[in-house]
């Protein structure tokens, strides 16, 4: 029996020395070998890190043994945030009420939770339901009674931000299955004892279309904002506009933890968003900010300022910015042909900061003609794409990327070094390099903060003209 068990070792200590040499032969032989060594041994270690991270999803033997020690390396090599408050640079929910949607109907005051919940299932079209200021507890899901329409959408609203607060312990906290609503001006909080409880604070679905959601505060939810279809209906062309979507700290959850997450909706609008610290404690670990995929089409997605981490950017788990494709879907939730041919088409991301990701800033996965532009990706694994997807990618300040899987495709034109042209890539106040005179063709008309671009102006969200 020893013998055997000498020999054994023999062997196998002779396998592994024989495969390390093959190993390092290939290393330093081949092309590919000899950009992985440059990567392992230069300032691409994080981008090495980040990518083998990527390629261990859905592989859960493999994730199990090299995930914490791919973790632990993280640690080593990776940026942490700056120690300052990240500024919000004038996105998320404003102190002042936004100029109101046009209503003709009944206004209406409620002043408790029975008054609230009566309000929203006897509204009519063009009414206005307003929260006098206080705190007000649910814990069953809010219902609507009936909807809107173009000329004469029904509003839910505070009279001021700030005001207003609705606490949830329910699974859903709003359930918009009507066309043309509006909600603005509330905070509204998860109080779950359980991650699992608080899942959204609004569930948008089937025939909720033209939903506006603009200038609230919502705060500990997995997926603050959920939009999909029912029963072969789809909730078009929503608003998610100037709302502030953050966790105070990593959810304990398997379910998706995703701050807006949306399946199957088409020619929705997302902008002027901040969406921050949406970490994943359990399950598979992997979180996104903003995403959109279900065989969906035309999602807007600009002028956000998605912030993954503010703090401790290599804690477990993985999370990425903003995502067309997601992390796929089953077929029965698909919009179109069981997301065969694409999970999202035709869509925009333009002028967002996205920050402080130990995944991909914006990834793609079996999204198809997606344009990318103006964005700006700081300490992030940049512009990913796999699954066949296809994009433009045109005047972006990024730091490495794209990384290129199954035949992807991503066409890249007058992308800029974020090093190139920033006094201090890791800080969020965007200082321009004094002497940096980067110019390049403007790809949308407007920048960051709606200001108007010239022919041609800063690559990245902000156009540092003054």
């Amino acid at each position: 029996m020893k013998y055997f068990l000498l020999r054994w070792l023999k062997y196998t200590l002779v396998g592994l020395l024989m495969l390390g040499l093959g190993v390092g032969i290939w290393l330093f032989s081949s092309e590919r070998g000899q950009h992985l060594v440059q990567t392992a041994t230069g300032h691409g270690q994080r981008d090495l890190v980040r990518h083998a991270l990527r390629r261990l999803q859905g592989h859960p033997s493999l994730e199990l043994a090299a995930v914490p020690v791919l973790h632990w390396w993280q640690r080593q090599i990776e940026r942490d945030p700056p120690a300052e408050s990240l500024p919000a640079l004038g996105k998320g929910q404003q102190p002042q009420a936004l100029p109101p949607i046009h209503a003709t109907g009944e206004h209406r005051l409620v002043v408790s939770e029975i008054a609230l919940a009566q309000a929203l299932r006897e509204a009519q079209a063009g009414a206005t339901i307003e929260i006098a200021p206080g705190r007000y507890a649910f814990d069953t899901t809010l219902r609507l009674g009936h909807g809107g329409t173009a000329r004469e959408p029904i509003t839910l609203r505070a009279q001021q931000p700030g005001t207003a607060w609705l606490a949830f312990k329910q699974v859903e906290g709003v359930l918009v299955d009507k066309p043309h609503w509006v909600f603005e001006n509330l905070q509204i909080e998860g109080t779950c004892a359980r991650d699992d409880d608080c899942e959204h604070a609004f569930h948008v679905v089937g025939d909720a279309h033209h939903t506006v959601i603009r200038n609230n505060a919502l705060r500990n939810f997995n997926a603050a904002v959920k939009v999909n279809g029912h029963q072969g209906v789809w909730p078009d062309h929503g608003l998610l506009a100037h709302n502030t979507l953050v966790n105070d700290r990593p959810r304990v959850t398997a379910n998706p933890v995703v701050m807006f997450d949306l399946v199957g909706a088409d020619a929705w609008v997302i902008e002027d968003n901040l969406v921050g610290n949406f970490v994943k404690q359990a399950g598979n670990g992997v979180s996104y900010g903003l995403f959109v995929k279900g065989g969906s089409e035309g999602a807007r997605i600009e002028r956000n300022l998605v912030v993954c981490t503010p703090r401790d950017i290599s804690q477990p788990g993985v999370r990425v910015g903003i995502s067309f494709g997601g992390g796929r879907t089953g077929a029965a939730a698909c919009r179109r042909d069981g997301c065969r041919e694409h999970e999202h088409r035709l869509g925009l991301a333009a002028n967002n900061i996205v920050a402080h990701c130990n995944d991909s800033g914006l990834d793609l996965n079996h999204a198809l003609d997606i344009n990318l532009v103006h964005n700006t990706l700081i300490n992030t694994g940049g512009i990913s794409a796999r699954d066949g997807s296809s994009a433009r990618s045109a005047a972006n300040l990024i730091e490495n990327g794209p990384y290129l899987r199954d035949a992807s495709n991503v066409q890249s034109e007058h992308d800029v070094p974020l090093a190139a042209v920033l006094a201090t890539v890791d800080a969020d106040r965007l200082r321009w390099r004094p002497t940096s005179s980067t110019a390049v063709p403007s790809q949308v008309a407007t920048d960051f903060k709606g200001r108007q671009r010239p022919a041609a102006s800063s690559p990245g969200a902000i156009d540092f003209r003054d």
